[in-house]
């Protein structure tokens, strides 16, 4: 996965410092070299590397006195997280840590927003995910009531703030590439978002003032313009944006990259921005095995920030760009908020609350199980879920993870095996006196042998267990409200004794040494 090269070396060299309670110029010195080396591996550009070495050293001077009490490895990794965060754009956003710059300018009466990048960026697909998120998933920031009107209530997730809703049109201004615009199309139809094409135009200029025009008549708010690609940046193309650009002034000029093409991406942004002038990019293939050189080097190169991330192949599959989450996950503390996000947007408050009540009354059966590890499977891989995880990423290996998916799948294959009444009532599984014969059946028609039957069922009443007790703490100790400040109290993965002990007796052992973050 992306950055885990890069957060795998970085926390190696934190966890160098050993338990030493305070950084010297020495210490300081020769961790730098390694991170510095680092970050040339993972394609990181070298005047960014440099760059970064220096803020860092800058950020260490007096760092004893203001830290005291706190270990080496600590002060090291909240330097390293600081340094990143204000390369990256940390201080893009527009207002506190949640609030992103991907909010795009809102023009009245219509926003237009213009796609460019070379070909294979994936900027087709990027207009449909696009689309999709302006549509549905965008929040509506000016509404989200201050702190005063709050009166200290707590805060919302993204996912349950209010949304723009815009509606918008896809324009297919692509007139060379084969099939482009008949993809756009069949994007547009899946996400149910009107598209404007012409086939038999091979003007796009005029494609797109046309497809104004059909916007006004139609009461469209946001247009996005899906522009045609080269294989490397020439005159003609230039030119074809340019008077593209000047057509249908933009409020917006994106350029999709490619996260694969590493630092590349930074410069390739640069000239973009010296020909057309742009105001943020959008980077996609993050969850591919790119080593992360893009999203650290594009904004200090090109001075354009990004504004969103391509974390999949489906058309949901676009995130808004936070460094300092980001920034996170490189160093390997994980991404909490985003992962609380992702399972928010794939469960109701009235589905959260029936399960809550199951899990504290025992109730919790197998198909509440299956439904849990389906919404698990819609948010991504487990190595990409357990990465978001403080120092998850550090204590399991990429085998290991594998491992867990094969079992989760096995699992699920039990469970497609059971009747309806088994699924409801786990006890006939683990209780009754025909449980073996049970198992042996299910395990039989799943393909599986019976010691993973029998293995599956122990887990599951350990499992339903432990929830029912953690259900039953929480109420006793305040329900939500106190479930809330004991999450608040639990240290970052950098900064947790046990955690790092753990992990070091895992590498011991030969069981770690998968540490990264994850899509």
């Amino acid at each position: 996965m992306m950055f885990d090269q890069l957060s795998s070396a970085i926390t190696n060299v934190a966890q160098s410092f050993g338990g030493r309670s305070r950084l010297s110029e020495g210490s300081i010195a020769k961790a730098l070299v390694d991170v510095r080396r680092a970050l040339l591996d993972a394609d990181v550009n070298i005047q960014v590397a440099d760059a970064l070495m220096d803020g860092v050293k800058r950020r260490s001077v007096g760092v004893v006195e203001r830290l005291k009490g706190v270990t080496a490895d600590q002060q090291f990794v909240k330097l390293m997280y600081d340094e990143l965060l204000e390369i990256m754009g940390g201080d893009a956003t527009k207002s506190g840590d949640d609030v992103p710059a991907a909010t795009l300018a809102r023009v009245e009466p219509m926003s237009v927003v213009l796609l460019a990048g070379l070909q294979g960026a994936g900027k087709t697909t990027a207009a449909g995910k696009l689309a999709l998120y302006l549509k549905e998933r965008e929040v509506e920031y000016d509404q989200i009531p201050t702190e005063e009107e709050e009166k200290g209530e707590k805060p919302t997730l993204n996912t349950r703030l209010p949304k723009t809703n815009r509606k918008v049109l896809l324009v297919g201004a692509d007139v060379y590439r084969p099939a482009a615009m008949e993809q756009l199309k069949i994007l547009g139809d899946s996400i149910d978002v009107p598209v404007y094409i012409e086939k038999d135009n091979t003007d796009p200029v005029q494609i797109c003032q046309n497809a104004l025009k059909y916007a006004t008549e139609n009461q469209i708010d946001t247009v996005i313009v899906d522009t045609a690609g080269r294989q490397v940046i020439d005159d003609n193309l230039m030119e074809e944006l340019r008077n593209i650009q000047k057509t249908i002034q933009p409020s917006e000029t994106l350029l999709v990259v490619d996260s694969m093409t590493g630092q590349e991406a930074a410069s390739l942004t640069a000239s973009f921005d010296n020909a057309v002038g742009l105001t943020g990019a959008i980077l996609t293939k993050v969850d591919g095995d790119s080593r992360g050189g893009a999203a650290v080097s594009v904004r200090a190169v090109s001075g354009k920030p990004i504004k969103f991330v391509g974390t999949g192949e489906k058309v949901t599959d676009l995130e808004p760009f936070y460094p300092n989450r980001m920034a996170s996950r490189i160093l390997g503390m994980g991404d909490i908020v985003s992962l609380v996000e992702m399972a928010a947007s794939e469960v109701t408050d009235a589905e959260a609350k029936e399960m809550e009540k199951k899990m504290k009354d025992a109730q919790f059966d197998f198909d509440d199980f299956r439904k849990q590890s389906e919404m698990v499977s819609k948010m991504g891989s487990f190595a990409g879920v357990a990465k978001m995880l403080p120092g998850m990423g550090n204590m399991l290996n990429n085998s290991q993870m594998q491992e867990v998916e094969v079992r989760l799948g096995r699992n699920k294959a039990m469970i497609c095996s059971m009747t309806p009444k088994e699924r409801s009532n786990p006890d006939l599984l683990i209780k009754d006196r025909n449980a073996r014969s049970r198992v042996q059946r299910i395990a039989l028609g799943a393909g599986c042998s019976v010691d993973e039957g029998m293995a599956f069922m122990s887990e599951f009443q350990k499992m339903r267990t432990m929830m029912s007790r953690m259900s039953k703490q929480a109420g006793a100790m305040g329900g939500e409200d106190a479930l809330d400040d004991n999450l608040d109290a639990v240290p970052d993965a950098m900064g947790n004794r046990k955690t790092r002990r753990k992990a070091k007796k895992g590498k011991k052992s030969g069981r770690g040494g998968g540490k990264g973050f994850g899509a």
